[in-house]
């Protein structure tokens, strides 16, 4: 792994680990746990919710994806 790359993942988890990326997933996950069946009034508003879920899931797992990649990145580095 060259240090450009190293640097960008060290980037990403002095980020995941700061207290405002904790506060930052936190009220994500709020969002998404007060979405509610019974409170979806129509279709239009049923593909709202999906895309807006969708949207805030990728952002949670955000973190892991970044975690993944890394860690397939040293595995091909000590494979080398």
């Amino acid at each position: 792994m060259t240090r450009e790359e190293q640097e960008y993942y060290e980037h990403y988890f002095d980020m995941f680990s700061s207290a405002g990326w904790k506060q930052f997933t936190s009220e994500i996950e709020d969002i998404v746990a007060i979405h509610s069946i019974e409170d979806i009034k129509d279709e239009k508003h049923l593909n709202f919710i999906k895309g807006e879920r969708s949207a805030l899931y990728r952002v949670l797992r955000f973190a892991d994806g970044i975690t993944t990649a890394y860690e397939l990145n040293q595995e091909e580095a000590d494979v080398a």
